[in-house]
């Protein structure tokens, strides 16, 4: 029988009550995934609540309806999802962007069943964590070493900023400027991230596990990951398994507890006091 996906539990936190969660997810019987939306640095060019919630949103709910049509592979899924994001960010955009911050970006982390293996494909610092059938614990992503560059950044921006450089409604003001600077070079060389742009599929990074059934898959946005990569509450492995044993609902009240206590990103530099957070947790299945 062809493995498939299961769902066992999956959680969505807006970072802020008032504002669009720009993360989203999706899972069926050949493909999960999660779509974070970069931070918009501009106005909206699209339709909507915000650009990030858009691509977010539209990237994750057509990667599953190509995955549903039974027909090709994770790689496939993603480039015909590149295509429809390209012609309806084309049709349907107030106007091109003059600025490549402009742009809707979004980091993602893909997984698909290729026989007895697991394909997963990501961008930016969202990530799957799992054993595979032998018993390793491995990682897929660039979380870990991203994040550390984010929190490098938020402190050099931040220096002599007595309030602390979390804000609770979005980035602060004033570093929008060097936020657009960096943007500005997002896929335009090696630092490549989901865009409404059928060449992007080409630059996702790829990595495979042999898996059997029953085999806990854990895909999440980095706002979940902070717990193990910015707040140091778990390690991989134990977030992981802390997410089977105590549920993923318990892990978001843990996330949210911690940021509240340090909302001003004193203790853990940040440019915003609570991100989206988003994490699926899906069984692989007979």
């Amino acid at each position: 029988m062809k493995l498939h996906f299961e769902l066992i539990e999956s959680l969505s936190l807006p970072g802020h009550p008032q504002k669009p969660n720009e993360d989203a997810l999706g899972v069926c019987a050949n493909a999960a995934c999660v779509f974070d939306g970069a931070t918009p640095l501009s106005e909206s060019l699209m339709p909507g609540p915000s650009d990030a919630q858009w691509i977010a949103s539209f990237a994750a709910r057509r990667l599953c309806a190509h995955a549903q049509s039974a027909e090709g592979n994770l790689g496939g899924w993603l480039r015909a999802t590149a295509q429809d994001s390209e012609n309806s960010f084309r049709a349907l955009r107030k106007r091109a962007p003059r600025e490549n911050y402009e742009t809707p970006f979004a980091s993602a982390v893909m997984a698909g069943l290729e026989s007895g293996t697991l394909r997963v494909l990501w961008f930016g610092d969202c990530a799957a964590l799992l054993r595979d059938s032998g018993g390793q614990f491995l990682l897929f992503g660039d979380t870990l070493d991203k994040r550390e560059n984010e929190r490098d950044r938020v402190e050099k921006l931040s220096r002599g900023n007595e309030p602390g450089p979390a804000n609770n409604s979005g980035v602060r003001e004033e570093f929008l400027p060097a936020l657009r600077i960096s943007r500005n070079f997002v896929n335009t060389g090696e630092e490549w991230l989901f865009a409404p742009d059928a060449a992007c599929a080409a630059h996702a990074k790829s990595g495979e596990a042999e898996v059997t059934p029953g085999t806990a898959v854990l895909l999440a946005s980095d706002g979940f990951l902070a717990l193990m990569s910015d707040y140091g509450r778990y390690t991989p492995e134990q977030l992981y398994d802390a997410a089977q044993t105590d549920g993923l609902k318990k892990l978001g009240q843990e996330l949210r507890a911690i940021e509240l206590a340090d909302s001003r990103g004193l203790a853990f530099p940040r440019f915003k006091s609570s991100d989206d957070a988003t994490a699926l947790l899906v069984r692989i299945s007979e």
